[in-house]
């Protein structure tokens, strides 16, 4: 059976990839200066209604399932179904709340913020990818600015250049935990003779909002977990 759309999405991070490797961290700690973000304690950043959720590489959720791992739920919009109805997705996200706010924001603070995750220690600074005008993807700088916060603010060259080196290996961790992910369920639809098709996953979660459980493959240190959710589990989320 086709699995066009999966070896789709290997090309694409795999471009992606290569992309990468040609972003300097001086250049990009000279991009940090320029901004010069400085937080102004609103919290938003801590919310869905700004940043969707909290992604956790596989790192970040093997530290929290050995503390706390009624906090972790498959991440939201899982990226793909099998013939029999069973969701995979790329990794955990932290639970929110049903007003959207992070399990670990308290009194408009982070309460973990010394031991916070890899995607909270480089934000702002998440690399923006989109297609050039020959619809090649292309990095174009930073994609969480605007939001919140305050800018140009002087950031020694020092910090900067650390801030850049943890922002590239972090989108380095996330598209190889990404290609991993899709590699792995490739073989594994191709194994089990079944493929990804659109309209089965969209009546599966059609029948998911109308409080269905779902079991869902999380991708997680190179293997599926199986995990069983219902749609209230997502409330905060705002999805499906």
């Amino acid at each position: 059976m086709s699995n066009s759309y999966i070896r789709h999405e290997i090309t694409r991070l795999t471009t992606e990839l290569a992309l990468l490797t040609k972003w300097s961290p001086q250049d990009l700690a000279d991009i940090i200066q320029d901004v010069g973000f400085s937080c102004t304690l609103c919290g938003r950043c801590c919310t869905t209604e700004f940043n969707g959720h909290v992604f956790l590489l596989d790192d970040d959720a093997a530290r929290i399932k050995k503390i706390k791992p009624e906090v972790l739920v498959p991440a939201p919009e899982f990226e793909l179904v099998d013939g029999e109805g069973n969701f995979y997705v790329s990794g955990y996200a932290l639970r929110v709340r049903e007003d959207g706010t992070c399990v670990f924001l308290e009194n408009n603070r982070c309460a973990i913020y010394e031991n916070r995750f890899a995607i909270c220690r480089i934000y702002p600074y998440m690399l923006h990818r989109e297609p050039d005008r020959k619809k090649n993807p292309v990095f174009r700088q930073i994609s969480g600015l605007n939001e919140h916060g305050d800018y140009h603010y002087p950031i020694s060259e020092d910090e900067a250049y650390a801030l850049a080196e943890e922002t590239i290996q972090y989108e380095n961790a996330w598209l190889m935990q990404m290609i991993d992910f899709y590699t792995t369920a490739e073989e594994r639809f191709l194994k089990n003779n079944t493929s990804h098709i659109r309209k089965n996953y969209d009546r599966r979660i059609q029948e998911f909002k109308k409080g269905a459980s779902v079991q869902v493959y999380v991708w997680f240190k190179g293997d599926f977990v199986p995990v069983i959710v219902r749609r209230e589990e997502y409330q905060g989320f705002g999805w499906p």
